[in-house]
């Protein structure tokens, strides 16, 4: 479980096709201390499981299917990857929960300064649009977000000055692909009507 605030903006120093799986090697520092191999880190709000650290990199084994189903697999060396240590439970919790489990990717619709703040739009998938709230939470790579806007599929939110400093969100452009995890509440809340009406 993880809360969307973003402890650290590593960077990918390799990702290639291994033996029995992806590996992917992540640039840290902050967040290296205590790490042990087992442990949970969020990377782009992609709950992965610590195989290794040497020499100020992390180690993840990556599966086919998460390729598949989140930005992952559009990394490459020098690319930032939002990182956050899994929810310690005599932690804080500064944003929201956060399982780590993707729902799916959006697409950057835009992305541009107004005034003072920055407004980015994102199609989410299609069919997604139910559990978007306007005020709501949303994980945007793993950024705990406020849903400002929802029209269908598509949603809108601001980012503060401090959230494009220490997220890879200011490196978006129109059309990138972002990892999306909508509220959870919001996703147990459909299951149980939908098993009432059964």
């Amino acid at each position: 479980m993880f809360t969307g605030i973003i402890e650290e903006k590593g960077r990918v120093a390799a990702f290639a096709a291994g033996g029995s799986a992806w590996n992917l090697r992540v640039a840290a520092g902050k967040i290296i201390p205590g790490l042990l191999p087992g442990d949970s880190v969020a990377v782009n709000g992609c709950c992965l499981t610590l195989t290794r650290e040497a020499d100020g990199c992390l180690e993840f084994d990556v599966l086919e299917e998460t390729k598949r189903l989140t930005n992952l697999a559009a990394l490459a060396p020098g690319m930032a990857v939002n990182l956050e240590r899994s929810l310690r439970y005599d932690g804080r919790v500064g944003g929201h929960f956060v399982s780590g489990h993707i729902d799916g990717c959006g697409r950057v619709e835009l992305f541009e300064p107004r005034g003072k703040d920055h407004y980015l739009r994102v199609a989410a998938p299609a069919g997604t649009g139910r559990y978007l709230v306007s005020k709501g939470s949303i994980a945007i790579d793993g950024v705990s977000l406020t849903v400002a806007e929802v029209a269908g599929d598509s949603f809108a939110v601001w980012l503060i000055p401090t959230t494009l400093q220490l997220t890879n969100l200011a490196d978006r452009r129109p059309g990138d692909p972002v990892n999306l995890e909508f509220d959870l509440l919001g996703k147990y809340v459909e299951k149980m009507l939908a098993a009432g009406r059964s």
